[in-house]
């Protein structure tokens, strides 16, 4: 099978997705989830007219000529309007949050006023409207606020109780699985053998999907042997994964098992091997209703892949809009040589220069094991397949992390 390109990788990939189904949470467990259905307003808000701030509420005929006097025919805390009305003459002492009484059209501050018992004197007069707001200001009942899609951050979350949702219907979380392969891997914290290294992307992976409103599970570490590899594949099954995730094994040497298990298993393959560095051993296909990626086993393969086409797929399964942003155009702070067929993406750190523009400056080290240097990118410097050598200053665009 020959290489294909990221672009037609990832078209593949989400080829007949869709999202998963509904469910109704409560709006204090919201937080992150995505919207499945527009939400409208239940009220409108603010509900009345309302002041803005302490002070008394007036009418703009009587205060036209400050200074001028005024009596003080009652009280308006929030939560408690005054039931009166407000004839020429009047006022009412009205604090930030009270419905602005019948009658009364203006708030006059109360840095502009003394009051003498029952009456007020008025400093400096206010058009009409100042320091009232409109019923309505906000919104009105039935405005479409927050669109299916939307993922729940503060700010719709906040809006989303303004509007008096108590619960909201949100898409369910992608179920992933992960399992890492090869007998050279242990858990971190255990001691590894002599010839063992720490598992370090499953965990890097699961916290991907997790970040993306995924549920990940890891199912630890299976062996370079069919058996143990088809039993973990069968648990990913029973937990009704939406997307079992392997990494590692996918390639074709004598101890990568993993295609040909997930093929006993009967998964369709769609794709494998992508014109991409770090990346190119990159499996998928689908196992009944479950996706399966299968990502290569170097850590920061697997990783820029995750970034690549886990999280898409997974925005696809949540029926996000938006997306992420598109890549940015930056300047290189040195030179790049020419590139070859396979589309690079390089690990960079991102700053301003002095007249605001973007400089990337890609890691001297680019192998694909080293953490290090992916812990301390700020963004994937992308140079596509037979890309020119570039001089420093060049333009080339940026895939933020």
């Amino acid at each position: 099978m020959s290489l294909i390109s990221v672009d037609d990788a990832l078209a593949r990939l989400l080829e007949g997705v869709s999202p998963t189904e509904s469910e109704t949470v409560p709006l204090a467990e919201a937080t992150g989830r995505t919207l499945a259905a527009d939400l409208a307003a239940s009220r409108t808000q603010p509900p009345f007219s309302a002041s803005a701030m302490d002070g008394y509420a007036v009418r703009a005929s009587d205060v036209a000529h400050a200074p001028c006097s005024l009596k003080i025919i009652g009280e308006a805390p929030a939560g408690h309007g005054f039931s009166g009305k407000v004839h020429a003459g009047e006022a009412v002492r009205i604090f930030t949050g009270a419905p602005v009484p019948e009658g009364a059209d203006t708030i006059v501050i109360q840095e502009n006023t003394e009051r003498n018992g029952d009456t007020v004197i008025i400093n400096e007069g206010a058009a009409e409207g100042t320091y009232v707001r409109a019923a309505g200001l906000d919104f009105a009942q039935g405005d479409i606020l927050l669109k299916a899609g939307r993922v729940i951050d503060y700010r719709a979350l906040a809006l989303a109780a303004a509007m008096n949702h108590g619960t909201v219907s949100v898409r369910r979380r992608p179920r992933v699985a992960v399992l890492a392969t090869g007998d050279e891997l242990v858990e971190p914290g255990e001691v590894p053998g002599p010839d063992q290294i720490v598992a370090s992307n499953q965990y890097g992976i699961a916290a991907m999907a997790e970040a993306c409103g995924g549920e990940a599970r890891r199912l630890g570490i299976s062996r370079d042997n069919e058996r143990e590899l088809a039993e973990h594949v069968r648990a990913a099954l029973a937990w009704e994964a939406d997307v079992l995730v392997t990494l590692g094994g996918a390639s074709v040497g004598d101890h990568d098992l993993v295609q040909a298990t997930l093929g006993n298993e009967g998964m369709e393959l769609a794709f494998w091997r992508i014109a991409m560095r770090p990346g190119k051993p990159l499996m998928a296909g689908h196992l009944g209703h479950t996706k399966v990626l299968g990502l290569p086993g170097n850590p920061v393969s697997s990783l820029v892949c995750g970034h690549l086409f886990l999280r898409p797929l997974l925005a696809a399964l949540l029926g996000r809009i938006g997306g992420d942003a598109p890549p940015e155009q930056a300047r290189l702070a040195g030179p790049l040589p020419a590139n070859d067929q396979r589309q690079d993406y390089l690990r960079a750190t991102l700053r301003r220069d002095e007249n605001g523009v973007l400089i990337a400056t890609p890691f001297i080290l680019q192998d694909s094991s080293v953490l290090s240097r992916l812990a301390l990118a700020d963004g994937l410097v992308i140079r596509p397949p037979f890309a020119p050598a570039l001089e420093a200053g060049a333009q080339v665009s940026v895939l933020r992390l």
